[in-house]
Formats: C-alpha cells, structure tokens, sequence
C-alpha cells in the first residue's frame, strides 16, 4: 500500500503493508536512521518521534496511520550543516552520553519547548518520563532541555535555578 507523508519538512511515499511500524518504514526505504529501536514494545522511548507535532514510540504506530500525517525524526531538528539549539545544549551541558536514548530524548524536548517555552524541572522530567536513559542519570539531561529553553527565550543559556 503506498503511504504519503511529511517526513522532516518533506513529502515522502512508501510502498508497504498498513500494519508495518513507522519505525521500520523511517529507518528502511526512508533512509533515517536517527531513530533507534531500543526494547520495540513502546517501554523505553529510544525510537521517540513526533507525529504532527506529538511525541510517539515509532515501534508502535503503524505506518498506515501515518498516511497524510507530519513526521519529524531527530535528523528534522538540524538545520542546514549545524545543530539545532536544543542539540548544542545536549552536547554542551553532558546530556548525550551513549547515544541510544538521545534522539528520543531530543523529540520528547521538543515536544515539551514548543508548547512550554519556560519548563520547570519537574516539567522537563515529567515530559521525558517515557524516555529510558542508562547513562546520565537524567540530570544533565534536564539541564539540557533547561539551558535550550533559555537560549530559546534569548537568555544566556545554562539551566539557572
């Protein structure tokens, strides 16, 4: 069945059954594989994108539901050649360790600045309680999505109290 989508600002089609995963889709014919497949039953959050604007476990959407929809994967933040804001303060403020969970992490973040602008602490922790990390201990995590909240409001940077 052949699929029609945004995927990352652009329109994409795919030839597959309805009932594929949206995860398989994204990392097979579409080429992007950014998005990882951590434990494929929706527990850990590692292949987190969003769907028109909304954070998803790719592992468990079908890509027949995804037909006319708005993707965006972990490659859709960068910009030309750099890294989006939030991707530099991971970088910047320790939040990437490994690798796995980022991505995920980073669309959930997403998903949180662009109907919260100011998170809180508990905020951000509440917004990426679906994301499994091993490596951080979730704190430089926060701090990430903190300091790429204030860059966004045009402060310095940095998490702040």
């Amino acid at each position: 069945m052949k699929i029609s989508l945004v995927v990352n600002g652009s329109p994409r089609e795919v030839d597959l059954p309805p009932l594929s995963r949206l995860l398989d889709a994204l990392r097979g014919p579409l080429g992007l594989t950014g998005t990882k497949e951590g434990c494929a039953e929706g527990e850990c959050g590692a292949c987190t994108v969003l769907l028109d604007g909304d954070p998803v476990n790719a592992c468990l959407v079908a890509i027949g539901q995804c037909d006319g929809r708005r993707v965006t994967t972990v490659e859709g933040l960068a910009g030309a050649g750099h890294l989006s804001p939030l991707q530099r303060c991971f970088v910047e403020e320790g939040g990437a360790q490994c690798g796995i969970c980022t991505p995920g992490m980073l669309l959930s973040a997403e998903a949180l600045l662009a109907k919260n602008p100011d998170p809180s602490e508990l905020d951000v922790r509440e917004a990426l309680a679906g994301n499994l990390c091993r490596c951080t201990g979730y704190q430089r995590i926060v701090e990430s999505v903190r300091a790429a909240a204030a860059l966004r409001r045009g402060g310095a940077g940095g998490a702040g109290p």
